[in-house]
Parts: structure tokens; C-alpha cells; sequence
């Protein structure tokens, strides 16, 4: 498989040399100064919630990748966080809404798209409960959101594969 990341990946990040070489999809090394570079998978975290009506909160992106297509609240996960404190972080710059209750469901790779760079990345999925959505508004990321009924999701208008997956498996159950 050849790495798409290839030609973005030529300098060194320790001697600056135009040195790096690929090793292997995640993999490169410099040959001037042995530096290793690992492109490793990026966690991300999403929250599947249903409101008392058990229709799912959907998210319209904002932003590329997948402006205009719908998501699942949630982002990546940074440095000393741990999944569960992302989730809170996210849901809440996203929706302006707290998480009561965060249950892990299932998780599926992805590639993120940003900017000519392709990342690999895991999405961890969660079930979440909220039990106030008096406050729920639109930030962030989010250009708006709406509550779908079950029934009516097309799965077709999800922009990442993995959402479309982890909604796809949930919809199963």
C-alpha cells in the first residue's frame, strides 16, 4: 500500500536534513542523524446520546473535513486526557451541554483528512446520557444539530466511515 503521507514527510524533525525516509506506513528514519518519526493513530472520542424522546443527537460539521455532512458530538483527545475527559470537554465546547453518564460502546479506525496530511485515527464510541438539554446550543465545530428519530437516519449522510459504522452498528442492536 502506497503511503499517501509520503511526499509530505521529506525533513527532519531533529537536524532538519532533507533526510527522512519512509520505513513503512507509520514509520520513517532519517539518514543523516538516525532519528526515528512515528506516525501514530490519534485518539478521538464520540458521543452516541438519545434524548427521552429516544431520537439521536446529530451534529452538522462546521468545518473540513466533512463540512456540511452530519457527526456524532465529539473530537480529539489531548495530551494528559483521558477518553471519558474528552468526551466531557467536546460535548460541552460543541453543545454547551454535561455528560451525566458516559458507558463505552465500541470503536472503529478512520483516516482524517486535514489540510494534505492523512491521520489515522481510532474513534472510540460512547453511550452518553444528559439529563438536561435546556441549555444545548450550537459551538465550536457544530454549525447546528437536531435530534433524528431512529427510524429516520441515513446513514449516507455521515461524513467519516467509522461514525457511519459505530451509528450503523447501534442502530443493529
Amino acid at each position: 500500500m502506497k503511503n499517501i503521507n509520503n511526499n509530505n514527510f521529506i525533513y527532519c524533525p531533529r537536524c532538519s536534513g532533507k533526510s527522512l525516509n519512509e520505513l513503512s506506513e507509520k514509520l520513517y528514519t532519517c539518514s543523516n542523524c538516525g532519528f526515528l518519526f512515528f506516525l501514530n493513530v490519534a485518539a478521538s472520542a464520540a458521543a452516541i446520546i438519545l434524548d427521552r424522546q429516544n431520537r439521536m443527537l446529530i451534529t452538522i460539521r462546521n468545518n473540513d473535513p466533512g463540512k456540511g455532512k452530519w457527526d456524532l458530538p465529539g473530537g480529539f483527545v489531548d495530551p494528559n486526557e483521558t477518553v471519558e475527559e474528552c468526551l466531557e470537554r467536546e460535548v460541552y465546547e460543541e453543545l454547551n451541554i454535561e455528560l451525566s453518564s458516559i458507558k463505552y460502546y465500541c470503536s472503529r479506525p478512520n483516516t482524517y483528512g486535514y489540510k494534505g496530511i492523512s491521520y489515522s485515527t481510532i474513534d472510540l464510541a460512547f453511550v452518553c446520557e444528559v439529563d438536561d438539554f435546556s441549555n444545548i446550543k450550537a459551538r465550536d465545530d457544530v454549525k447546528s444539530f437536531f435530534f433524528c428519530p431512529l427510524h429516520e437516519i441515513k446513514l449516507a449522510n455521515f461524513g467519516f466511515n467509522s461514525i457511519k459504522e459505530i451509528v450503523s452498528q447501534y442502530l443493529r442492536k
